[in-house]
């Protein structure tokens, strides 16, 4: 069965500039997806089908194949930023949330996770100070390799993927 749908037949790294003719809002799962049918702004509807989930830039430009190019725009979602009076008290929390395998943003002084009032007690408990934002969301992706990091919400008992970034691990030397 033929779709008449365009289809995405490449995906442009963000560069600061943009062609784009279309403009689409996604949140962060929408912006880590295999294959999803997308709708632009203006209405206009294209598929994303990828062998592998690649996570989607804010900026970043989908080419389709009848010509149109389309950029990317992180939606704003719900979020806890998180501080601590110390980088000790930060990395603690840090480690909390890696050990939990949540996508966290990294921040200067401070960490981004997705609103969860469980993981919100926990790392108030742990000393921290949480304020709830509205923001686009943007976590780390993995450290070893190419790929996926698999990361297990305990809590809620869904299971989600998250892009390695492995240009970072081999400049840490955390890759070989």
């Amino acid at each position: 069965m033929k779709s008449n749908i365009p289809r995405v037949i490449d995906i442009i790294p963000s560069n600061g500039g943009s062609n784009a003719a279309e403009t689409v809002v996604l949140d962060y799962d929408d912006r880590f997806r295999r294959r999803i049918v997308l709708r632009a702004e203006s209405g206009v509807e294209f598929l994303l089908e990828m062998a592998e989930p690649r996570l989607l830039l804010d900026g970043d430009l989908l080419q389709l194949d009848n010509g149109t190019v389309v950029a990317v725009k992180a939606a704003t979602e719900r979020l806890a930023e998180i501080t601590c009076d110390t980088p000790h008290a930060l990395v603690r929390v840090a480690w909390h949330l890696g050990n939990r395998h949540l996508p966290t943003q990294l921040l200067e002084g401070g960490l981004r996770i997705r609103a969860d009032h469980v993981i919100i007690d926990m790392v108030e408990k742990l000393g921290a100070e949480v304020s709830l934002i509205e923001a686009p969301f943007q976590p780390e992706g993995g450290a070893y390799g190419h790929g996926q990091v698999h990361s297990h919400d305990h809590h809620h008992g869904h299971h989600t993927h998250h892009q390695a970034d492995a240009e970072n691990a081999t400049k840490c030397g955390a890759a070989s």
